[in-house]
């Protein structure tokens, strides 16, 4: 692990970021970075949430984005990818033991890093994995966090050579016989070809990533494990449950690409049509990640955020950091 951000010629480091580890859930080391604005007034903070098998070296094009917007960015590696600790001696294996400790990682850093180092207020931009985490902590985050942005959120799963409900049942049967720990799937070391990828339809987004893999192979995990799937898709059925979402009071905006092949359309529109506080925003057209997509649904999903996201208050925003003592 190191304290250090990798940047490559077409991916250079926005600004001159505060890098550090702080102790998750457990003790794990996790990666974190935050970003100050790069605008004369300060419009608060987004916590930038990853999805799975990411980095923030990932986000390096919208963390400058964000903060010529006015806003800080304060964001972090999940546990197990990244820059962060691994979870298992097989270092290249995408695996969690407990979604909660996501949860738990993700409060630790709000009460730990956001609330004392940055400005406020503060906002959530979470994408696939991330999304979930967010959707899953909502009802705790009220009394800190103003509104969340949900893209792509990881609600189900599609595009495999199985169904779904197959996947689910191969991971639950491993977890029963104790191999939670492997991987559900041959890992082939590197992503598929740009014209079959399901990720993006911007070539030259697609290969910096690629690039940025080939220079710092230890920030790419493989396929998820067992245990991972079954954690995963637990946390699933448990956010979408309607007792879960009427707890969740966070204004909350969902921007689902329509030609998403990884994550069902149809599991964002049922969410939005049982979630009071959430609102569904379609990009037509758009695959998965949005924030690597093609210039012409990448600016739709920022102009959303940027419209849709709090101003900072006059006074707020002449305020220093906050400290614990404050809160």
């Amino acid at each position: 692990m190191t304290t250090i951000l990798h940047p490559t010629p077409d991916n250079p480091i926005p600004g001159k970021p505060q890098v550090g580890f702080f102790d998750g859930a457990g003790g794990r080391k996790i990666r974190y970075a935050v970003f100050k604005a790069n605008a004369p007034a300060t419009r608060g903070t987004i916590v930038l949430l990853q999805g799975r098998n990411e980095s923030i070296e990932k986000y390096f094009e919208t963390i400058g984005d964000l903060t010529a917007a006015g806003f800080w960015v304060a964001t972090f590696d999940w546990r197990g990818q990244g820059g962060s600790e691994r979870l298992l001696p097989q270092p290249g294996r995408g695996h969690v033991e407990h979604f909660a400790d996501y949860e738990r990682d993700l409060t630790i850093f709000l009460e730990q890093i956001v609330l004392p180092d940055t400005r406020l207020p503060f906002s959530i931009v979470a994408h696939s994995m991330g999304a979930l985490v967010a959707l899953s902590l909502a009802p705790m985050l009220a009394s800190r966090i103003d509104r969340m942005v949900l893209l792509a959120p990881f609600l189900g799963l599609s595009g495999q050579a199985i169904g779904e409900r197959g996947i689910v049942a191969i991971a639950t049967v491993m977890r029963w016989f104790g191999l939670g720990s492997l991987p559900v799937r041959r890992d082939k070391e590197r992503q598929s070809p740009f014209r079959n990828n399901p990720l993006t339809s911007d070539s030259r987004r697609y290969q910096r990533n690629l690039a940025l893999i080939d220079a710092r192979p230890h920030l790419r995990i493989g396929p998820p494990t067992g245990r991972w799937l079954s954690e995963s898709f637990r946390a699933i059925r448990r956010a979408m449950r309607r007792e879960h979402l009427t707890k969740v009071i966070v204004p909350t905006v969902i921007l689902a690409p329509t030609a998403d092949a990884l994550v069902p359309y149809l599991a964002m529109e049922f969410l939005a049509s049982n979630f009071r506080a959430g609102h569904l925003i379609p990009i037509d057209g758009a695959r998965h990640e949005l924030f690597q997509e093609a210039d012409r649904y990448r600016a739709q999903a920022l102009a959303a955020i940027l419209a849709f996201l709090p101003e900072a208050d006059a006074e707020a925003a002449e305020l220093p950091p906050r400290t614990m003592e404050d809160a």
